[in-house]
């Protein structure tokens, strides 16, 4: 499984190269974000690696992406000094009865388990808040991938350094990663075109440059999908500020009610889209 991993970051950031280098948009300013976000993602992919040889992995990645939303909240009140809604509140309650329901309150106590699981979880909501800033300086898929390629290299560093590390990358090195990742982007692209199939209003919210995301979009064919894109350029707000994502309601004619959100960023896509008063999903 370690090297599997290995390979598969390692096959994304050689999948994603050619179009980073086609929507190359850098200010010097990312620099130390990059620097800071690989560390914190090595850490991560090793300590996933000791889950592997010393803690159950169905218990402790559960808990450890259910704490981690917690963790961002909650620095965002403690240290950022950013307010916390009611719909925010219940969603960290949501998230601690989902961990709860994880671990079970029966069972054989896993204080390793614990540990390991409140420290990835410390990892996942560190890289989430230096992106959270980091990202302004680079376009998403530049800022991916300058920040995955020290990771990668570093994941293979790692696993030639243990036993029988060499023998087990050649034995994971196969077409499988990267051919995963190819058909992960093709069953993205067709649940938009079933979701359009269904009558369903799409649009999309995007920080960033209007110019590179654009083309980033018609890079990747996904413009005609959505019928508004919403790009922070342009409105003069990022997420997660509330007015970005009114912006896409007043454009569709809808309202929160009728609206869901999907994204993978906790603090700018899901808060963000519960200040807003939407729906939102992971």
């Amino acid at each position: 499984m370690q090297a599997a991993t290995a390979v598969a970051l390692v096959a994304s950031v050689v999948v994603f190269a050619p179009v980073a280098a086609v929507v190359w948009d850098v200010d010097p300013r990312v620099w130390p974000f990059i620097a800071a976000t690989s560390l914190c993602q090595l850490l991560y992919f090793a300590l996933l690696a000791t889950v592997y040889r010393r803690a159950e992995l169905s218990f402790v990645y559960p808990v450890a992406r259910g704490v981690a939303p917690v963790l961002v909240l909650a620095a965002g009140i403690l240290v950022l000094g950013t307010g916390a809604s009611a719909s925010q509140a219940g969603g960290v309650c949501l998230v601690g009865l989902g961990i709860l329901l994880v671990r079970g309150l029966a069972g054989e106590r896993d204080l390793v388990g614990c540990v390991l699981a409140l420290l990835i979880a410390g990892a996942i909501a560190s890289y989430t808040l230096v992106d959270n800033s980091g990202i302004q300086y680079a376009t998403p898929i530049v800022y991916l991938e300058l920040g995955m390629a020290p990771v990668a290299l570093g994941s293979l560093l790692l696993m030639a350094l243990l036993p029988s590390g060499p023998s087990r990358l050649r034995a994971a090195a196969r077409p499988t990663p990267a051919l995963a990742g190819v058909v992960s982007f093709i069953a993205y692209v067709l649940v938009l075109a079933a979701l359009q199939r269904l009558g369903m209003v799409l649009g999309l919210i995007t920080n960033g440059g209007v110019r590179a995301q654009v083309q980033k979009l018609d890079i990747l064919g996904l413009r005609a999908y959505f019928q508004t894109v919403v790009i922070s350029e342009a409105v003069g707000v990022k997420k997660p500020g509330a007015a970005i994502f009114q912006d896409v309601l007043n454009s569709v004619g809808l309202r929160v009610d009728q609206v869901w959100f999907v994204g993978d960023h906790p603090a700018n896509d899901i808060l963000g889209a519960w200040r807003a008063g939407l729906g939102a999903a992971p």
